[in-house]
């Protein structure tokens, strides 16, 4: 299937691979005139500027952006809508606050367009094994798209969630969740750490991965960050950065009086951690390199 991929950052670009290995047309634009250049390497279609992107799509043209939330995204959208013709599919696949896909999908709405809210979870990983695809939007738009979603997610990975907006309100929740469980991941591992046990935290990351109640992705890339980084995470700062899905989340519960205590003091340990140096904060930051590919603030 043909389909024009609007940012060629960390997953951007491994969206369009995963999607060329599967037989797919993707047409691929950014700024950066190396990423163009990775993305006509790896056997992507290539474009120079939006209009040309357009252009190059048959119709009816479906377009997905993956940008940073806020203005980048908002811009490109209202360009790319100005562009497109009626019964064109446009996909927001940046992390976007569900209201501003809401507000998006109204303007989509009155130029004849059809817009598709997409979650998107994976990080840098997402090429191997696959993306986790939480889709808001029309019933007609998502199932033209279907062929995509099923390439780019794994076996179960991708669910049509509701409307317009539904999909990065269930993806905001989502990233809400992850701070909690890194929070409790990074709590957990300083108390072994700090004990007066000279304990192997690779090794007993490793052990609960097998028959523990606790086993997870992130106890599996907990132990790979061990190993790589050694038992103290020496080289790795303990400064942990929030991307804005956390804040949301607890803006939400404080607007609707929905207790969310975990979710909320784990925002809050990331910024403490901008303040004190704690171990917890060394595992988080290892853990967010590990799944998303985020820079880690190293030690001097």
């Amino acid at each position: 299937m043909q389909i024009g991929i609007v940012g060629l950052g960390r997953m951007g670009l491994s969206m369009l691979k995963r999607l060329v290995q599967d037989g797919h047309a993707p047409i691929g634009y950014d700024l950066d005139e190396d990423a163009v250049r990775r993305a006509g390497e790896a056997g992507g279609g290539t474009a120079d500027a939006l209009e040309d992107l357009v252009e190059r799509l048959d119709a009816p043209r479906a377009v997905w952006v993956m940008l940073p939330h806020g203005d980048p995204t908002r811009d490109t959208v209202r360009t790319l809508i100005g562009l497109l013709d009626p019964n064109d599919i446009l996909v927001n696949g940046g992390n976007s606050r569900w209201t501003d896909s809401m507000e998006m999908a109204e303007e989509s709405r009155k130029a004849g367009i059809h817009f598709i809210d997409a979650g998107v979870s994976g990080g840098v990983w997402g090429l191997e094994e696959g993306y986790c695809l939480m889709v808001g939007g029309p019933d007609e738009a998502v199932a033209q798209l279907e062929p995509v979603f099923t390439t780019l997610a794994p076996e179960g990975g991708y669910g049509h969630v509701g409307p317009s907006g539904a999909g990065h309100f269930v993806k905001m929740i989502h990233n809400g969740v992850e701070y909690a469980m890194l929070q409790a991941l990074g709590e957990g591992f300083e108390a072994l750490h700090r004990s007066d046990f000279d304990l192997d935290l690779e090794q007993i990351a490793g052990l609960w991965q097998h028959g523990s109640v606790v086993r997870s992705w992130l106890l599996e890339l907990l132990e790979s960050a061990f190993g790589e980084e050694g038992a103290g995470l020496e080289r790795i700062g303990d400064y942990v950065d929030d991307s804005g899905m956390g804040r949301w989340t607890v803006d939400y519960a404080v607007e609707n009086a929905i207790p969310l205590p975990t979710i909320t003091l784990s925002l809050f340990e990331r910024f403490a951690s901008r303040q004190d140096e704690r171990f917890s904060a060394k595992v988080i930051a290892a853990l967010r390199n590990e799944f998303g590919g985020h820079e880690v603030e190293e030690t001097s």
